[in-house]
Order: structure tokens, then C-alpha cells, then sequence
């Protein structure tokens, strides 16, 4: 008996070898704004570059609530399976900025004859693109197989009609059941290895000593590997996309004589899947168990405020809100690029810039805020004052008594 979807088995490659032509498909509800989803479109289509698509084209619809049955209107998805008829166009696949119900995907696929994909399964693509370690490759396989669950109607082809004949006589296991108790089984053989994982983890972090630990927290793609690499003074892979980083690490950096840890985690984003964040709790108890986060912003981008308080949230969610935090806005080379003109005289540029900061510290009055630039090692003096100070504070919290010799 065959498989031929392979339960759990993970993509490599992505979305395939070679670059596909993508449609992006967002619907303006009533609590958004025009610019809002277009904005969430631009990232949709960095991640789908990730993920190894090039986006071909951008449609938007605004809709009171999306149609239970196509998600968008009859007349929009006409416009959309005009377009992939053109053959001119060469269209491979169509996404979803938000979820689609099973019932959604199967009746957009029938209409259109494409490859439809949610920004879920998206997501999930890079991630098992990406994931490196058992820890990380267990926890993607997880939510893959926990998001693909009520998605199972029309996937598998490996169990034939039965024919009867001996010992196939009766009423026998519908084949949607039978697939059904495989990935169940699958889930809770992945959880077991995930709490295995999730204990040597634990111990690990207990062999660490007694050193104060700080987190790097931030937006996927907001600069954090670059970061850790200057802090470090390591090789910690580092690129210009999102999620390139899905692996923990965890580097002794010595200040002085002040050493301590620091760990570099996994990007946020906005409509992260569930399962993703369930499934990577035990990653991000980096986060949770730390003594100092650094919260890493990309400031050259448009909807950094939004980073912001989706970072924000996802940190309140994990329960380590109660952490102090350092507020970095990093790329700072990058925003005087996209932003000044020439025209501009440094004073001007300076006025500009710390206008900013004024705003982001009155706006976060319970956090030290700082402008630096990773890439080209800006600020970088002030920000190692900056946190060798916390770290010192720490320090002669938890150690009152003990002698110290940084």
C-alpha cells in the first residue's frame, strides 16, 4: 500500500525548483483600512519570494465579511480566473492573506485550477524549508500535520476503493476515517518526541550556570542574527528574508568581564498560525526564561509601529511582558536612505530622527530607547553601555552579597 501525498514527509525545497507566479488575494474588511491591506499584501509577497514565488499580480476586494463559500465575490474570482486564462500570464498558484476553510480551498481550486495556498500553509512552507535542528523540524512537522487535519478531504490517494473479496467483506473504515486516526497518531507520536526534545532543552538551559540571560525578541526580519553577529562577535546565518532564522542560539558574550547569554529567537508576524505558535512554545521558552529582552525594530519600515505592538502582544502571550526591555531600532542606514533627500542638510536629518525617538520614548515610557544601525555597527558603543548597565543591575539583584569581579 502506498502513499503518494507522504504523511509528515517535509518539503525541502519549498514550492517547488524554480520560481512560480503567484496571484495575492486580500479582502478589505470593515475594521481595515485600503493601505493597511495593501501593506499587508507587500508583506504577503515577501513571503511568498521566501517561499520561492515571484508575484505576478495584486487583487484586493472590500467585503462587509468574506463569502462563506469562495471567500471573495463570484464577480472578483471571475476577474482572477480571467486573468490565469490568459496563458500569457503563466500563473502556477493563487494566495490567500488570511486562512481558507477546507470547504473555501476546494471550491476556489475547482473554479480556477490552481494551486490555492493560505498564508498558513505558506508560512508553514518556509518554516519547513528552514528548520535545521530535530527540535525545530519536529515542531514545524507538528503544526503542518495539525493544520492539515481538517484539511484531509481530497488529499490522499493512497487507499483504494474496496473491491471486496476475502477478508474485505463488510462495512470495513471509510477511507477519510482511516486517514483521519493516521494523523492522530502522527500528532501524538510528534508531541512525545517534541516533550523529549523539550526536556533535554530544559536541562541544557539548567547547565548554563548562573549568568544572567538575554533574549534578542523583535519582527521577522528586523535584524536580530546581524545583531547577535556584531554582539557575539559570531557567524550566526543572517539574510534578507523572513524567517531566516528558526533555530535558537544561544552565544557567552563578555562585556568587560561581565559575561552573560545571549540568544537570538525566532521571528514574529503578524497572523502567525497557531499551530506554529503552540508547536514553538518550547523554543520561545528562550524568551520567557530570560533576564533582559532587546526588543529589535526595523525602523526603515513603514508599519514599524505595527512590529511593534505585534511583538508586543505575542511577548504579553508568552507571559514574559514583566521582563525589562531595551527598545533597538535598528536599520537605521536603511531609513536615511528610503527617507532623506539629498537636499537635506544633516541638521535637518538629526531634528528628524530624534523628533522619532522623542515620540517612541513618550510613547514607551517604561523602556530605554536607542537608534543604531547593525549592518554598519552604529551606536553600537552606546548599546553595550546601555546593556552592560542592565546587565550589572541584574546582577547585583540576584547576587547581593557575592563579590564581583567585572
Amino acid at each position: 500500500m502506498t502513499n503518494d501525498w507522504n504523511v509528515g514527509k517535509q518539503q525541502k525545497k519549498g514550492l517547488k525548483k524554480g520560481l512560480e507566479n503567484a496571484i495575492l488575494v486580500g479582502v478589505i474588511k470593515d475594521s481595515d483600512t485600503k493601505e493597511q491591506v495593501e501593506e499587508y499584501l507587500d508583506e504577503l509577497e515577501f513571503l511568498a519570494m521566501t517561499a520561492g514565488a515571484k508575484t505576478v499580480l495584486k487583487v484586493t476586494q472590500r467585503m462587509h465579511k468574506p463569502n462563506p463559500a469562495t471567500f471573495i465575490g463570484s464577480g472578483k474570482l471571475a476577474e482572477i480566473q480571467e486573468y490565469i486564462e490568459d496563458e500569457a500570464n503563466d500563473i502556477d498558484l493563487v494566495i490567500f492573506d488570511d486562512d481558507l476553510s477546507p470547504k473555501q480551498t476546494n471550491v476556489i481550486e475547482k473554479e480556477l485550477k490552481r494551486k490555492i495556498i493560505d498564508r498558513s500553509s505558506l508560512i508553514l512552507d518556509i518554516f519547513a524549508s528552514r528548520a535545521q535542528t530535530a527540535q525545530a523540524k519536529t515542531q514545524v512537522e507538528l503544526a503542518q500535520m495539525q493544520y492539515l487535519l481538517p484539511r484531509l478531504r481530497g488529499l490522499w490517494t493512497h487507499l483504494e476503493r474496496q473491491k471486496g473479496g476475502i477478508g474485505m467483506r463488510g462495512p470495513g473504515e471509510q477511507e477519510i476515517e482511516t486517514d483521519r486516526r493516521i494523523v492522530r497518531d502522527k500528532i501524538a507520536k510528534l508531541k512525545n518526541q517534541l516533550a523529549k526534545i523539550d526536556r533535554q532543552s530544559q536541562t541544557q538551559r539548567k547547565n548554563r550556570g548562573e549568568m544572567i540571560r538575554v533574549a534578542l525578541v523583535g519582527y521577522t526580519n528586523a535584524g536580530k542574527s546581524t545583531l547577535m553577529n556584531v554582539l557575539s562577535k559570531s557567524e550566526v546565518f543572517a539574510e534578507n528574508k523572513l524567517f531566516a532564522t528558526l533555530d535558537t542560539t544561544v552565544r557567552k558574550v563578555v562585556f568587560g568581564r561581565m559575561p552573560f547569554l545571549l540568544s537570538d529567537t525566532v521571528g514574529f508576524i503578524r497572523k502567525l498560525p497557531h499551530h506554529l505558535v503552540e508547536s514553538f512554545k518550547s523554543t520561545l521558552d528562550e524568551v520567557r526564561e530570560s533576564d533582559l529582552l532587546i526588543h529589535l525594530v526595523d525602523l526603515s519600515h513603514v508599519a514599524y509601529e505595527d512590529h511593534i505592538s505585534t511583538v508586543n502582544k505575542t511577548i504579553k502571550e508568552l507571559g514574559a511582558d514583566d521582563i525589562p526591555t531595551i527598545l533597538i531600532f535598528n536599520k537605521l542606514d536603511l531609513y536615511r536612505e528610503r527617507n532623506f533627500d539629498d537636499l537635506l542638510d544633516e541638521e535637518t536629518k538629526q531634528e528628524i530622527l530624534d523628533g522619532i525617538k522623542e515620540n517612541m520614548q513618550n510613547k514607551y515610557d517604561d523602556m530605554e530607547v536607542l537608534f543604531i544601525s547593525a549592518k554598519d555597527k552604529e551606536n553600537m558603543d552606546t548599546l553595550r553601555e546601555i546593556v552592560g548597565a542592565k546587565i550589572s543591575d541584574l546582577y547585583e539583584i540576584r547576587y547581593p552579597y557575592r563579590a564581583k569581579f567585572w
